[in-house]
């Protein structure tokens, strides 16, 4: 009787084990990438730009890209190319896979710390007082929503505020607004 026992308990705890091993690898740990892209490649198709993001570990990228974008501050505003970093946190993957929406190419709303940098001679148009020789560089955070389908066509916008840091214009505060609409041609997760 105690060897029925023992291999019955055995046989347990070898059910019991792999259940438990199966529940953690499907929840993840804090650096594993469940629902995030580790690399993603956009090519913008309105005014012509590129993005690439890196899946750093659970919910978080940073991204880089060099595309359009406005900025409005206290002295003016401009609008032209502009050079974008961020610290992204996606909050909504799990609600969004609850009510069987896409998460695809980290398709989710976000927040970050934002980073942008404009040029004088990359801009399109600005009502700034300066000699066409300028750099603003952005400084804030921003809510965004980023959605891709699975043809791999994405779009993004941010809308954010923070302090605007002037080289041969004023300092100031404003609100930050960049949009985008691309082709993401790398391999997504399933």
């Amino acid at each position: 009787m105690p060897q029925k026992l023992l291999f019955i308990a055995v046989i347990l705890g070898v059910f019991t084990t792999n259940e438990v091993h199966a529940q953690i690898r499907e929840k993840g740990g804090t650096f594993d990438l469940i629902n995030l892209e580790r690399h993603q490649f956009t090519f913008n198709l309105l005014g012509p730009g590129l993005r690439y993001e890196l899946g750093l570990f659970r919910n978080v990228s940073a991204s880089t890209s060099f595309t359009p974008g406005l900025a409005s501050y206290q002295e003016g505003y401009t609008f032209g190319y502009a050079w974008h970093t961020r610290l992204r946190y996606y909050h909504n993957f799990e609600n969004r896979l609850d009510v069987n929406k896409n998460i695809v190419g980290n398709s989710a709303d976000y927040v970050a710390v934002a980073r942008s940098v404009f040029w004088g001679p990359l801009q399109f148009t600005d009502n700034l007082v300066d000699s066409n020789d300028f750099a603003i560089a952005f400084y804030g955070g921003v809510y965004g929503i980023q959605r891709t389908n699975r043809k791999g066509f994405n779009f993004n916008v941010e809308l954010g505020a923070g302090y605007y840091r002037g080289d041969g214009v004023p300092n100031g505060y404003g609100p930050l607004l960049n949009f985008t609409f691309g082709w993401t041609p790398t391999k997504k997760k399933k």
